[in-house]
């Protein structure tokens, strides 16, 4: 059995609907009907990288796809054994797969024609001592990779930082809402309504080199900064009366 419902219904079945959706979201600070004030808390903290992921590739052109392949193969072996002869822990150590395709040369008038396979794999090292980035660096290029696609600086201390910055930003919210009430010449009254929607931001470091990346074993120079971790919290305060 099928029911029919008159499209006037309908249409205010689908606006009461609609209406107990927007009375379920949080309370709009200009709907309220006492005295108040409104403010977002906003911090942000920097801290100092003592850490580096790099990604680094080997790419290269062999006569036969086997070639090219055994070739990249070979000194993306030879990387991670170098790697964990240093020291480095396995569990740091991260290969992507093989990228083979063909090459062709293209002429005017004339059929493409195949003049080798190109072989690339990347291989991504997470360093826990950011004193070893050069050696790591100087380490990959003795080994046939010849391409530093990225290049991250972090802090192991980014956990610690997130906590402080959303406490600084409520701290932030806090004397805000103080400075507003008395610059009005108002009491601030008891805090209403927090919102938080987990806005953190943690902004590591792309580091820059001067050749934009293309790694050719010269004497680039690095610019370090900080890494930011930022937060932010919406508070509504009541005024006393």
């Amino acid at each position: 059995m099928s029911i029919r419902i008159p499209a006037s219904k309908a249409l205010l079945a689908a606006f009461s609907f609609s209406a107990c959706l927007l009375a379920m979201t949080p309370a709009v600070a200009d709907n309220l009907n006492f005295a108040h004030i409104q403010t977002i808390g906003v911090s942000e903290l920097t801290m100092a990288p003592d850490m580096a992921e790099i990604q680094v590739e080997v790419s290269l052109t062999k006569d036969s796809a086997k070639a090219a392949k055994d070739a990249s193969d070979k000194a993306i072996s030879e990387f991670i054994g170098r790697l964990l002869e240093a020291g480095i822990d396995k569990k740091h150590i991260a290969s992507a797969n093989l990228h083979l395709q063909p090459e062709y040369l293209y002429e005017q008038n004339k059929a493409p024609k195949l003049i080798g396979y190109q072989a690339s794999r990347q291989v991504t090292v997470t360093l826990v001592q950011l004193s070893r980035l050069n050696d790591i660096l100087d380490t990959a290029l003795a080994e046939g990779l010849n391409r530093v696609n990225n290049i991250v600086l972090k802090s192991s201390k980014e956990d610690e930082y997130v906590l402080k910055a959303r406490q600084a930003a409520i701290k932030d919210a806090q004397a805000k809402a103080r400075s507003l009430a008395e610059g009005f010449n108002q009491s601030l009254g008891d805090l209403w309504q927090v919102r938080y929607l987990d806005r953190r931001s943690v902004q590591p470091i792309m580091l820059q080199r001067s050749e934009k990346m293309a790694f050719d074993g010269g004497q680039a120079g690095y610019e370090f900064g900080e890494v930011t971790v930022s937060d932010s919290v919406e508070v509504i305060y009541k005024l006393k009366n």
